[in-house]
């Protein structure tokens, strides 16, 4: 016992102790100590801000108030839409091709005699010609002759120099695409006399002769049509002639 007395009187000593505790109160005398000394100031009525849980009455607005007019009906344009798509032409229409047009003009260049309508001849037409340069090249290829350069070359002079002529013998006018267009589907009856080139010669008689009507069908074929198209009436003999000199070479192709 001695020994922990001893130990007791060595501890520090301090004044502090459970009553001074409880009168502090958690600081709570120190802040009311330190409002009495410096003073209370009130900064919500200062600055003019609410009291907290106070609810400042609000004034009613005078202004007027915007009201828009309804102007956009989606019914209406959902609609257009729809009857705008409803309405579109076919897409080979879009890109100038019509087959029926195609047909009427195969069966014209067919039937040198038959009368071509100029509505339908008169349009700038190019599938039906590129189909049928296609296939003139690929019998002269049967026949061991690649002349596909040939036949192109040929055929852009050739257009040119029609262009040329035509728009000098004719008072309307003729725009290019309508002669390439023209000339290339009275290139048709070239094309039996290539695939007759891959069965047989054609230098001997009988080829003479058969090329000699070829280059007479495709040449009134071509008169026939420009004459309707651009009406020139009691010139197609005139357009004939050069029709025939153009035909003549794609014949000479054909032949040797």
């Amino acid at each position: 016992m001695s020994g922990f007395d001893n130990f007791n009187t060595d501890f520090y000593q301090s004044s502090y102790s459970v009553d001074d505790q409880n009168q502090a109160g958690y600081g709570c005398n120190n802040e009311n100590q330190y409002n009495k000394q410096y003073g209370q100031y009130d900064y919500s009525q200062q600055m003019g801000y609410p009291t907290p849980g106070m609810m400042q009455p609000q004034q009613p607005y005078t202004g007027q108030i915007f009201q828009p007019t309804q102007t956009y009906t989606p019914s209406s344009s959902q609609s257009m839409y729809s009857s705008s798509f409803d309405d579109e032409p076919p897409l080979l229409e879009e890109l100038g091709i019509n087959f029926d047009h195609i047909w009427q003009k195969t069966l014209t260049v067919l039937h040198p005699l038959k009368v071509a309508d100029g509505s339908i001849m008169n349009e700038t037409d190019l599938a039906g010609p590129m189909v049928f340069c296609l296939a003139f090249g690929a019998t002269l290829l049967l026949a061991g002759k690649i002349q596909f350069g040939y036949v192109y070359g040929i055929s852009a002079i050739g257009c040119l120099g029609m262009y040329c002529l035509l728009n000098l013998m004719s008072m309307t006018g003729v725009s290019f695409g309508c002669v390439a267009s023209v000339l290339g589907y009275c290139l048709l009856p070239m094309i039996v006399l290539s695939s007759f080139g891959v069965l047989f010669s054609l230098q001997g008689l009988m080829g003479i002769i058969l090329t000699a009507a070829i280059i007479s069908w495709c040449s009134l074929s071509a008169s026939k049509i420009f004459i309707s198209a651009l009406a020139m009436d009691g010139q197609q003999l005139l357009v004939a002639y050069p029709c025939a000199l153009l035909y003549g070479v794609f014949a000479l192709i054909s032949v040797f």
